[in-house]
């Protein structure tokens, strides 16, 4: 008789709105196994792009999908084409992406029905995100109820805080009815590169105090000691903190009545002013780091001003999460932005030299695939580019859970 071979690999799922993005992965040696996303669904122009790793073969397709069912179903067609499908016994368990789990989840939880009733009870203050995680869920269960199904959520991480960083300064009780209270995001982001930040100067999590600055379209700081959270810039929802490619960051609150009253402006159109028109693409047009930079070096004066906006507000959080932390060993850049705009890196971390900060630009101008220093080798303070991977983050933590088991 055959050996029955082991449960090693995760599908991670990341759905949003109108999108799936999907990876899988084989955790005894962390290897991609196939890579995709499905955009545009219940668009007649919907696309779906697969890539099998193992083969090296890519397939597109486009035409209507209708729904998310529809979606997960397409993708599960093409990874049984490349002799990956969902029934193989090698699959050990589907990890999901869920962007609120306020304060009930601090850790991946294997996925059941209270669960997602928790899950559903936190729409009202993630109402862009955890509908689209849900259908995504339910979805995937429904293929595989026999299978583990785990829900790592962006908030985990910052748990950790402590109530002086997570409270905001209004009446407790009011605060606490309706969950108001600062939850930060992008945590698996943060955690797997504040780790590897700890990798990279040969010292273990708990031995080093990290700033991390996820730098992409949405954008978040995170002061983390030894390995801990203990502050971050998102809040109740992804708006506060820095200056991003659509959304303002922080705002005095009375600009909202402002707009209100003075301006006659509507809720909702004050919430899409502030989500999807403000931050970079707000002050000029633009939310593309790369096109910014291109126009500064033309002489732009809108776009080279929206950029002294956006290094200024980080600054700023350097600052200040140096303040929270005493010492800092490293300050981590990633994300699209912060692995990939040297100008970015230089310009934040310029004029913090009392604080031990220095980028070298020869080192800042190096464009690779891994995590590097870009401090000078006599730095008081570490700098680096740490490249995130928010789905291994995933599909470690979803292993780690289910994987004993099998």
């Amino acid at each position: 008789m055959a050996a029955t071979r082991a449960a090693t690999r995760v599908l991670v799922l990341n759905s949003g709105s109108s999108s799936v993005k999907y990876q899988l992965l084989d955790m005894r040696d962390a290897n991609r196994l196939a890579v995709g996303l499905v955009e545009r669904i219940g668009e007649q122009t919907s696309r779906l792009k697969h890539a099998c790793l193992t083969t090296g073969d890519t397939r597109e397709h486009t035409g209507p999908i209708a729904d998310h069912d529809a979606a997960l179903k397409a993708v599960a067609e093409e990874l049984t084409r490349d002799g990956l499908g969902l029934d193989s016994p090698e699959l050990a368990a589907i990890g999901h992406r869920v962007v609120h789990g306020g304060l009930f989840f601090t850790e991946p939880t294997v996925i059941d029905d209270e669960v997602l009733a928790e899950i559903e009870r936190l729409i009202p203050v993630a109402p862009l995100h955890n509908p689209a995680n849900l259908t995504g869920i339910r979805t995937a269960r429904a293929l595989r109820p026999d299978l583990p199904q785990v829900a790592v959520f962006d908030t985990a991480f910052h748990t950790t805080m402590p109530e002086s960083a997570a409270r905001y300064a209004i009446d407790p009780k009011i605060a606490d009815r309706h969950r108001i209270r600062r939850y930060g995001f992008h945590g698996t982001s943060h955690a797997y590169v504040s780790r590897q930040a700890a990798r990279l100067l040969g010292k273990d999590p708990s031995e080093v105090n990290v700033i991390v600055l996820h730098l992409g379209n949405g954008a978040s700081a995170s002061a983390v000691d030894k390995g801990r959270c203990v502050d971050t810039s998102m809040g109740l929802t992804p708006l506060e903190g820095l200056v991003m490619g659509t959304r303002s960051g922080d705002l005095d609150p009375a600009v909202i009545f402002h707009l209100a009253r003075v301006g006659g402006m509507s809720m909702d159109e004050i919430d899409t002013l502030l989500n999807k028109r403000s931050g970079l693409f707000g002050l000029c047009g633009d939310n593309d780091m790369r096109e910014i930079r291109r126009r500064i070096d033309e002489g732009d004066e809108e776009a080279a001003l929206a950029f002294d906006i956006y290094i200024h507000r980080l600054k700023k959080y350097i600052g200040a999460y140096y303040a929270v932390l005493g010492t800092v060993d490293a300050v981590a850049f990633t994300a699209g932005v912060g692995e990939n705009a040297a100008p970015v890196r230089e310009a934040a971390i310029a004029g913090l030299e009392g604080l031990g900060l220095a980028v070298d630009p020869e080192l800042n101008a190096v464009r690779a695939d891994g995590a590097r220093l870009i401090s000078p080798r006599d730095a008081r303070v570490a700098v680096a580019v740490v490249p995130t991977d928010e789905e291994l983050e995933i599909a470690t933590q979803t292993y780690a859970l289910v994987g004993k088991n099998n």
